[in-house]
């Protein structure tokens, strides 16, 4: 009896061992997290645990059989970025689900020289818990936008514009690229100045972002009893005037301008051994950007050192470097691998840097690099290419950002794989250096760009000035007048315009032909449309102010060739022109087209009451839009029949795995 007592106990801990602990908030889109306790090791000790140990787990989908295969990282005591451990027994896997219900993972874990570097399923020899299963319930997100888990991830799908997974709604970029040595922060664990380009006034050498701490709010993240209020109070004021991206090196020494920035143990040395707990403090910065609906443009190099690991080439270094970005970060919403800054890495090499990442990247984010001054031929061997989505384009002077746009939209399309095109840092003397540059760059990098089919800029803040210089810019307020433009144009596009149906008639003018046009006057005046048939409405948008629509010198027209569309309301700065046709509903194209006038679906509200019918059994959530096409919330089945709208109009969306339908619901009390 005694002997079987033992046994059973035995067996319970070995089951208790396998299986793994989840953690996480087990919803979809969300980050889920299982933590195994495996082999001891150490971040400078052997055998590596960062070359000669491989997790890779897969998750499976019970109702739609999807597959998703995520590695896996060492992850020390499993509280690193707290304790600052350099080493312990945990290794750990992040994933986010794309859909809800039921999940089972498998996981395999595996042991050799250099396995790490080794694709094959069976390379190695098993160990630990190789064979670890286990089972979950994912429900469906209760975030909000901008938080990024409201809106699933976003995704390459054949057009110029990447779509949200989740809402299905189309993004547009508009954020900051200075400073790029962002990660250089003094709170960081192992974070120091390893002599780089002079950063003026910064505290040895690193950022602090002083100015941001007072954004820091009570709940907010931190680490280390207190560290880290000024970057998170910097994600937090950038949000708050609309900014929805950051570009950021995470590799600049070797000299790279900034050489504070790195993810290895020791920045000089091995680079087969990662900082955990640094790595675990830039998880909670990061999870805190998706929270607050920025995206991580990560710069994994700069034109300093392209050729520094691995000899710009596809080896072991770049390897493992890439292996540990995707298996800490991948899980994100929002991500935009970017294969270095003003790059001069060759086709061939790019080609084998995007198809490494992909193929390890089980969420597929998109991939771009980025060119120097106006060199539209750093792309021309990339068009077409599987694993290529964008440009991340340097122009100068802005006005260029104009016809650059054009010619990657053209080149990429020609190929049979539209990209996005972004504006990525114009106008070298960048945007502070004169603040008389925010005309020229409104006017240029942001409405002339997006006008041409853009999908976005992100601002560069120059170089030469002592206090907001690209490396050593502490303090985002001084670009705060520029982003309100950016935060202006992007809420027109998103309000109005069905984007990602219309083409560029003529400079300056967007088309959905006989629907909605757009006509942009960096110069104000009035200009010839050539519209549809049918009578149009025409008002009027300041891109300087925002707000709503105004009136001008015409308030209607008829349609039939080309016609005037009168004056703005007053002269001065730039207007932009809104004409649509009397019966068009932006309603009909928030769903991207795939369920206009669709009435497969009943409504029935009475009383607070609210249900859905005539729905098939995939059903899995419901969103509700404004009639301009605004998400403004997001439930489950169960959710949205105990929800409360105000009165008023709404589109109703109801989405399941092969389902996406819309109708209008009209509130009255």
């Amino acid at each position: 009896m005694l002997r079987t007592l033992v046994f059973i106990n035995l067996m319970f801990l070995s089951y208790a061992v396998a299986q793994g602990t989840l953690s996480g908030e087990k919803k979809q889109w969300h980050r889920n997290t299982i933590t195994f306790e495996g082999p001891q090791a150490s971040e400078t000790g052997n055998p590596n645990p960062f070359t000669d140990y491989r997790l890779m787990v897969t998750f499976a989908h019970a109702a739609s059989g999807t597959t998703i295969v995520v590695p896996g990282f060492y992850a020390a005591d499993g509280d690193a970025g707290e304790s600052g451990a350099v080493a312990g027994n945990k290794w750990r896997v992040h994933f986010s689900p794309n859909q809800t219900g039921n999940w089972t993972y498998t996981a395999s874990f595996r042991t050799g020289a250099k396995i790490a570097l080794d694709a094959g399923a069976s390379a190695g020899t098993a160990t630990g818990f190789d064979g670890a299963t286990g089972a979950f319930s994912i429900a469906a997100s209760d975030k909000q936008v901008p938080d990024l888990r409201a809106r699933g991830l976003l995704q390459y799908v054949g057009k110029r514009y990447w779509q949200f997974a989740g809402d299905k709604t189309y993004w547009l970029k508009g954020g900051v690229d200075s400073p790029e040595n962002y990660l250089g922060y003094f709170e960081f664990d192992q974070t120091t100045d390893q002599g780089g380009h002079s950063t003026g006034h910064l505290k040895d050498g690193l950022h602090r972002y002083e100015p941001h701490v007072k954004h820091w709010k009570d709940g907010d993240p931190t680490w280390h009893n207190g560290k880290g209020k000024g970057i998170i109070g910097s994600i937090n004021y950038l949000s708050s005037l609309g900014g929805n991206s950051i570009y950021f090196i995470t590799y600049n020494l070797d000299g790279g301008d900034g050489a504070d920035t790195w993810m290895w143990e020791s920045p000089k040395g091995d680079k087969t051994r990662f900082d955990v707990s640094k790595l675990d403090q830039w998880e909670i910065v990061f999870s805190h950007m998706e929270a607050k609906g920025v995206a991580m443009h990560v710069l994994t190099q700069e034109v300093e050192n392209d050729r520094k690991l691995s000899g710009g080439n596809l080896g072991e270094d770049r390897q493992l470097y890439y292996r540990e970005l995707i298996a800490r970060f991948s899980h994100h919403q929002n991500v935009l691998w970017n294969l270095g800054e003003e790059n001069k890495n060759t086709d061939s090499q790019l080609k084998s840097f995007a198809k490494y990442i992909r193929s390890l990247d089980p969420y597929k984010h998109p991939i771009t690099v980025h060119n120097h001054d106006n060199a539209l031929d750093k792309w021309s061997g990339l068009y077409g290419d599987e694993n290529f989505e964008s440009a991340s384009m340097q122009t100068n002077p802005a006005s260029r950002c104009i016809d650059n746009t054009r010619a990657v939209i053209k080149s990429s399309s020609d190929k049979g794989r539209p990209w996005s095109a972004y504006c990525d840092e114009a106008n070298r003397t960048g945007l502070l250096e004169n603040m008389s540059n925010r005309p020229d760059m409104r006017k240029n990098a942001l409405w002339g760009a997006l006008m041409a089919g853009g999908a976005g800029t992100e601002y560069y803040f120059g170089y030469h000035l002592p206090d907001w210089g690209d490396l050593h810019s502490e303090d985002w307020s001084p670009a705060e007048p520029m982003l309100n433009d950016t935060r202006h144009a992007l809420d027109f596009f998103h309000t109005y315009l069905p984007f990602w149906e219309m083409k560029e008639q003529t400079e300056g003018i967007l088309e959905l032909p006989g629907k909605v046009y757009a006509a942009y006057r960096p110069n104000g005046g009035s200009v010839d449309v050539d519209l549809g048939q049918g009578q149009y409405k025409v008002q009027w948008y300041n891109p300087v102010t925002g707000g709503p629509l105004k009136e001008g010198s015409v308030s209607t027209v008829a349609g039939g060739g080309k016609k005037s569309i009168g004056s703005p309301p007053s002269g001065g700065n730039d207007w932009v022109a809104l004409i649509t046709e009397s019966t068009f509903k932006l309603s009909e194209y928030v769903t991207t087209g795939i369920a206009k006038g669709s009435d497969s679906f009943g409504i029935k509200y009475q009383h607070n009451d609210i249900g859905i019918t005539g729905v098939p059994s995939q059903f899995e959530s419901v969103s509700i839009y404004s009639t301009q096409g605004q998400l403004l919330q997001v439930f489950t089945e169960t959710e949205f029949s105990k929800s409360r709208l105000k009165p008023g109009m709404y589109i109703i969306r109801v989405q399941g795995k092969n389902y996406l339908k819309s109708k209008q619901l009209m509130i009255l009390r």
